[in-house]
């Protein structure tokens, strides 16, 4: 698998796959990022449904560049994040 590692950029429009969860029914979403809070970040999804992930307990993909982010890591609000 590849390296886990922080995310400063903006995540809302990313494509991503959820590759690791403490819950383990948000194994394999995949959607668009269309919302992004401190503790969570909703997922449209192709079939329509929107789905709200717990940044704390999963780990995902971004599709376009494969790149893998632990949602712990990125726990934060999106514009404390883009701070540095």
């Amino acid at each position: 698998m590849a390296r886990k590692e922080i995310f400063p950029h903006e995540l809302i429009g990313e494509a991503i796959e959820v590759v690791s969860s403490k819950n383990k029914s948000n194994l394999g979403i995949k959607g668009k990022i269309i919302d992004e809070t401190k503790e969570t970040i909703t997922v449209a999804q192709d079939n329509g449904k929107e789905v709200i992930l717990m940044k704390q307990i999963i780990t995902f993909k971004l599709v376009k560049s494969g790149k893998i982010i632990s949602g712990e890591v990125i726990a934060k609000r999106p514009e404390d994040r883009l701070k540095g």
